[in-house]
């Protein structure tokens, strides 16, 4: 299975969050990206496994916004 990921960096703490939009549960963070990325394969494993993993709604797009 292929999912999109959302990774950003919390400002408070400097470490990285990531999260499978659309899936309940699939968050983590990490220190960097592969680690996040490896995170969130592991609770999407984990998800799926217990019979959670259960989408709420379907990634489309990222865009760009530029605001004067």
């Amino acid at each position: 299975m292929n999912f999109n990921a959302v990774i950003e960096r919390d400002l408070e703490t400097g470490l990285l969050v990531g999260r499978v939009p659309g899936i309940p549960g699939a968050h983590t963070q990490g220190e960097t990206i592969e680690e996040v990325r490896a995170n969130l394969a592991e609770v999407i494993e984990l998800l799926q496994s217990q019979g959670a993993l259960e989408p709420e709604s379907e990634f489309i797009a990222t865009t760009s916004l530029m605001v004067a």
